[in-house]
């Protein structure tokens, strides 16, 4: 299924490219959340009347991504959770925990641009990670891991 990118997509392409994506990929992922238009002539024509609008607002979400990147650069947060006496955790310690960690510390972000490629943290510690906030834009912050003995 041939479609007309609105934003640049990771693995994908960039804004304006015309892509073969396949049928599920489109219906359900691209143009639900407004990534995509499909090829047809008349959106062709329509999109090349508003490139330079769609080019601007993305200009604008990477000016964004990269001022909270320079916010985020460097920062460290500490995550407690229950743990044994060897350090390995009573669950787990996963994206959400990490989200409301650096709420808490005064930073901005969403569940899913905290990147964990090895799954959650199991034991305690100190872990650096990746936050995914733009397809251009990652910054590494430390995830220092704290066990709170159980009685």
């Amino acid at each position: 299924m041939q479609v007309i990118l609105l934003e640049k997509i990771d693995n994908i392409g960039l804004l304006g490219d015309l892509v073969d994506v396949k049928a599920g990929f489109a219906r359900n992922f691209l143009l639900p959340q407004g990534k995509a238009e499909m090829a047809t002539e008349d959106n062709i024509e329509a999109f090349k009347q508003r490139r330079a609008e769609l080019e601007k607002q993305q200009a604008e979400v990477l000016a964004d991504a990269n001022a909270r990147a320079k916010k985020l650069e460097g920062a460290t947060v500490t995550v407690t959770s229950r743990s044994g006496t060897e350090g390995k955790l009573f669950g787990s310690v996963g994206t959400e925990e990490i989200r409301q960690a650096l709420e808490a510390a005064g930073h901005t972000v969403e569940k899913r641009e905290v990147r964990l490629p090895d799954g959650p943290f199991r034991s305690v510690g100190e872990f650096p990670i990746n936050l995914h906030l733009h397809s251009d834009v990652d910054v590494e912050v430390t995830v220092n891991v704290v066990g709170e003995e159980a009685d």
